[in-house]
């Protein structure tokens, strides 16, 4: 399976495992499954740190994103276009991007967001 984080999945499963239900902690630790974190998340990540909201190793973060084990993926213009494609049901433009870049690429997010999980997209998370 190829699984796209979202951006407090991305960080909990850097900081914060017990935020993430053990079910979905051994799906994403089982090697047979390609764990992402996109561009998008981190960017967000990294705003959500600047104003206090969460603490990252933002030094070390792209070597921290490497031990995790996670792939990076990078944000295109197709996925960019993708977005065009989306129902407007969600109002954050790091979340519709997401959304857009789990479409195009054929995965799945990794998210508990309820709003997202409303649109067709394949998502996970209990």
């Amino acid at each position: 399976m190829r699984l796209l984080l979202d951006t407090h999945p991305f960080v909990w499963f850097l900081i914060d495992h017990k935020r993430i239900p053990a079910r979905l902690m051994t799906i994403l630790t089982d090697p047979g499954h390609a764990v992402h974190v996109s561009a998008a998340a981190v960017w967000e990540a990294t705003i959500k740190s600047g104003l206090g909201k969460l603490s990252l190793p933002l030094d070390r973060l792209e070597a921290v994103i490497g031990e995790a084990g996670l792939a990076v993926l990078p944000v295109t213009i197709a996925h960019g276009l993708e977005v065009r494609h989306l129902p407007p049901l969600h109002r954050d433009p790091f979340d519709r991007l997401l959304i857009a870049q789990a479409r195009f690429e054929r995965m799945t997010l990794v998210t508990r967001d309820a709003t997202i999980r409303r649109y067709p997209i394949d998502t996970l998370w209990e």
